[in-house]
């Protein structure tokens, strides 16, 4: 397991360097330019921003540039000082080497729109708030669509099936931009039970969760059904049942631990689509995440947040991918990590 875990480790820088690159490629190669503007902006503006930058540089250089501030660290002295090109994510202090001593690495550099701030302040500030959102909205897709899944399967063609997979079809059916009014004007504004917008506490937190997560527990709704009602069919099963094993037993022990498989290949890519923000929500709830600056960074050319967000939704894809491959194991002792 070991061995799986490290060899999985060194994919995943391959698999960054490969995402990096082609990004890199495909942002300089889209017509426009971070300094442009619908106003415009002097040539010789464009000019000096663009050399104070290094984007005049060949691409092989500003791409190799790039790498290196993320890669390398740096152990700093008294004489560091911070600034937006000089900004690092990861800041250890190291008290044994000296008193202002400290151990720095991933510099994302700074964002070429938002010229005051940096890609690492904008991490640091509303990275944790899509983080919260995106748990809460996978808690409440396996909390609604798990069970649905089970007690449509258990109780086949049935009125508690139909019912069920009614309730999976509004979910898939509704979007978002459906969904989010509804109970702003239902929860918020009729009922005044909840805030209609904000972020900060609980109550900020229930409505956007439950918004992207009801559409997600719908998928899951219908995957756990599929899957548990094929592995019902199993001959194993019947073995269960033959020894004069409990039902609630038959299904909870043996049956619902494989039927979970596939619930489970879904949850690695949705739990890193859900953290690295989700711009409908966060618009109509006005909560201050990742998905609004991803957006925006995209058209307003913002190579630098454009990169550091795709990096960083490699990042958690292939460390949920890897967690879902370690989960395998304890599902289905029969699956063997080599």
């Amino acid at each position: 397991m070991v061995r799986f875990i490290v060899r999985r480790f060194l994919w995943m820088f391959l698999v960054l360097f490969v995402v990096s690159a082609i990004t890199f490629v495909l942002l300089r190669a889209v017509p426009g330019g971070p300094f442009n503007s619908e106003r415009g902006v002097p040539a010789p503006v464009q000019r000096s921003l663009t050399a104070k930058f290094g984007l005049d540089q060949p691409l092989i250089n500003q791409y190799l540039k790039y790498v290196g501030d993320i890669l390398v660290p740096r152990i700093t002295d008294s004489t560091f000082k911070r600034t937006l090109t000089e900004d690092y994510l990861i800041n250890i202090d190291l008290p044994f080497l000296g008193e202002e001593a400290a151990f720095r690495w991933m510099n994302f550099g700074p964002s070429l729109r938002v010229r005051s701030r940096t890609v690492n302040q904008l991490f640091l500030e509303n990275l944790p708030v899509s983080i919260q959102l995106g748990s809460a909205a996978l808690i409440v897709s396996l909390a609604i669509g798990v069970p649905l899944g089970i007690v449509a399967a258990l109780k086949r063609n049935t009125r508690y099936d139909y019912a069920s997979m009614g309730v999976a079809i509004i979910g898939v059916s509704i979007p978002i931009i459906i969904m989010a009014p509804l109970l702003q004007y239902f929860f918020g504004v009729q009922w005044g039970t909840l805030p209609v917008s904000g972020w900060g506490t609980l109550a900020h937190m229930i409505m956007p969760a439950f918004a992207l997560g009801f559409a997600q527990s719908a998928i899951m709704a219908r995957l756990t059904r599929a899957s548990l009602l094929q592995v019902l069919g199993e001959d194993y099963i019947r073995t269960a049942r033959a020894k004069g094993l409990s039902e609630q037993k038959v299904v909870l022990v043996h049956a619902l631990k494989n039927a979970l498989i596939p619930v489970v290949t879904i949850i690695g890519p949705l739990f890193a689509a859900l953290v690295t923000g989700t711009f409908v929500t966060e618009t109509f709830f006005s909560v201050p995440g990742m998905g609004r600056y991803f957006v925006t960074s995209v058209t307003n050319r913002d190579f630098t947040v454009v990169m550091g967000t795709i990096l960083l939704y490699a990042v958690f894809l292939v460390l949920a991918n890897l967690f879902v491959d370690v989960v395998y194991a304890w599902l289905d002792p029969r699956i063997r990590l080599s």
